[in-house]
């Protein structure tokens, strides 16, 4: 979940806002408070404590546009309300339950969606301090992580109510991550132009289009004991190949080994391997052309990085993470040409 600094100042509207559009959902309920919550800078996301509301909600979450600019890419909250509907009910994924929302008049006053407050834990088991979790339990999450993926991978977008939504095309999602590189400062982006050129020449043929997350990995989804209860933070979905979210899955693995992993101690994730079995278990479809779509993700790292990086230079607040993976980028582009460049690729 996420938020910006300073978002207390949005309570009291919020608050109203919420008291009207919650007639539409559980017309005798009403709002009692609103907080807060602490996370990223996408939205800024709110619990709203209610009174009278089903049995369950008697705290939902509110996650909210930020005011000011534009709801659009990311901030797009009403698009991740609708991919979280589409999803609903579905065999073998399980997403917080949207409750109501309100459209704003944005962008001085934001759209936001209520949802259903999941309680559970949300840790990136590489990134985080070695020993928050037992290795145990951080095997288990990871193994229905996948059998989740494949479930969500396995659901037509032309079943659902988004089958209009448009197919990002592999070249359109190397586009992405180029275009990400152009705005960030020179040392940042050194040797970018070559992975691209590469990645667009061998670019493998696609699988059939299926919801993608963008994001995929343990870090969000809400789990409690050794099970995702939830899979949250939908701000980069699409249509497109599966393969872009395995891929960046498997990248949270110990054997992976990620840049900006604090430790090199293993965590309990499974391998690379492992995952894919897992993931393939549930999905009953081969899968080829694995290391073109690593070297994407390794592509995609170094370039949401330089992102980070550069909006860290800017805040005057780079962190122990942005300095372990400051010297990773030039690393992460040539692993991704030695991947493009092994002998049994075209």
């Amino acid at each position: 979940m996420s938020t910006v600094a300073n978002s207390t100042r949005l309570i009291p509207e919020l608050t109203e806002r919420t008291a009207v559009a919650l007639r539409t959902w559980a017309p005798d309920a009403t709002v009692t408070g609103v907080e807060p919550l602490t996370g990223g800078t996408s939205s800024l996301t709110f619990v709203a404590s209610l009174s009278g509301a089903p049995a369950r909600y008697e705290r939902v979450v509110l996650k909210v546009a930020p005011p000011g600019l534009a709801p659009v890419r990311n901030r797009d909250v009403l698009r991740q309300a609708r991919i979280m509907d589409a999803l609903a009910d579905r065999i073998g994924v399980r997403v917080p339950t949207v409750l109501f929302h309100d459209a704003g008049a944005p962008p001085e006053i934001p759209p936001f969606v209520a949802m259903e407050l999941v309680q559970g834990q949300c840790v990136e088991p590489v990134l985080a301090p070695r020993g928050t979790l037992p290795v145990g339990r951080v095997r288990s999450r990871a193994l229905d992580a996948a059998r989740m993926l494949a479930a969500l991978h396995r659901v037509d977008p032309r079943s659902t109510a988004l089958a209009a939504e448009p197919v990002v095309t592999l070249a359109a999602e190397i586009d992405r991550w180029s275009t990400a590189f152009t705005t960030v400062p020179a040392d940042l982006r050194a040797g970018h132009e070559a992975v691209a050129a590469r990645l667009h020449a061998t670019t493998p043929a696609a699988m059939t289009p299926v919801f993608t997350h963008g994001d995929y990995r343990l870090g969000n989804t809400l789990c409690d004991a050794d099970w995702v209860d939830a899979i949250i933070d939908w701000e980069l979905w699409s249509v497109g190949d599966p393969r872009v979210d395995l891929t960046w899955l498997t990248f949270f693995s110990d054997d992976a080994r990620h840049p900006a992993a604090p430790s090199d101690e293993p965590t309990g994730m499974p391998t690379r391997a492992e995952l894919l079995a897992a993931y393939q278990e549930i999905r009953g479809e081969p899968l080829h052309d694995m290391d073109w779509f690593e070297a994407l993700t390794k592509y995609k790292e170094s370039a949401a990085t330089a992102l980070l990086i550069k909006r860290g230079r800017k805040a005057g607040r780079l962190t122990d993470m942005h300095r372990r993976m400051l010297p990773a980028l030039p690393v992460l582009l040539q692993d991704a040409l030695e991947l493009l460049d092994r002998p049994d690729r075209p």
